[in-house]
């Protein structure tokens, strides 16, 4: 599978009342793995940025003038998203952006050219309601080193979102298998693949050891008890 991991800098909050998109950064990820097939470019947004944004994102006025503008560089950003999967922290932010720049070329939106969006910011709070749910709150969570960030990036925000997602997701690669077309190589029906037939074999002392050990590690990064622990306490 072709995921993007994907981060926007903007001039502002709010692109209804003309804020505009000033950095772009994605890393593509195919089988779990950074390929280095980055995209990347400072955009000339054609106006200053709000001074709160500025304090964030650190890209003058200046800085950007020189750069392409954003119809410059939307036609080779539609052709790298094509037929991804993106991973967006506060998807709803950045697509929005995205399809406002989009809209003024007549271009796709986003949902259009992606297959699908994952908003990590939406997992974040289901797996940790009511906590701090920050790309630096989950860097710190899941001990993520993000010392070299001073200024929020498109791309190392990209970067580090990449090692947060795959993180948060380990393990979880095997569960998208599709069962149901595996199954159609075979007869059904076939008395070979009863339930009854199905071997179970237990954990050796050592392999139960050794997921202890695993569930104690995961703990510790969580800074709280795995879900499986919870379960056996309750």
């Amino acid at each position: 599978m072709r995921q993007i991991v994907l981060d926007t800098e903007t001039t502002g909050l709010s692109h209804s009342e003309g804020d505009r998109i000033i950095e772009i950064g994605a890393i593509e990820l195919k089988s779990r793995q950074m390929t280095q097939n980055n995209f990347h470019h400072y955009i000339n947004p054609e106006r200053d940025s709000h001074p709160d944004a500025l304090a964030v994102h650190g890209l003058t006025t200046d800085f950007l003038r020189d750069k392409p503008k954003f119809a410059e560089i939307a036609q080779a950003f539609c052709d790298y998203i094509r037929g991804a999967e993106l991973i967006i922290h506060n998807a709803p932010f950045d697509v929005g952006f995205l399809n406002a720049e989009l809209a003024r070329l007549n271009l796709p939106k986003v949902h259009e050219l992606a297959t699908n969006i994952i908003d990590t910011l939406a997992m974040a709070r289901e797996n940790f309601p009511g906590r701090r749910n920050s790309l630096d709150a989950l860097c710190e969570r899941y001990e993520i080193d993000n010392t070299h960030r001073d200024l929020h990036g498109a791309l190392i925000d990209s970067a580090l979102l990449s090692d947060v997602y795959l993180t948060m997701t380990r393990g979880q690669e095997s569960l998208g298998i599709d069962l149901a077309s595996q199954m159609d190589e075979f007869d059904r029906n076939d008395p070979a693949f009863a339930l009854s037939d199905v071997i179970v074999r237990k954990a050796t002392p050592e392999e139960a050891a050794a997921h202890e050990a695993y569930l104690d590690d995961v703990g510790k990064k969580l800074k709280e008890p795995v879900v499986w622990r919870r379960q056996e306490t309750t």
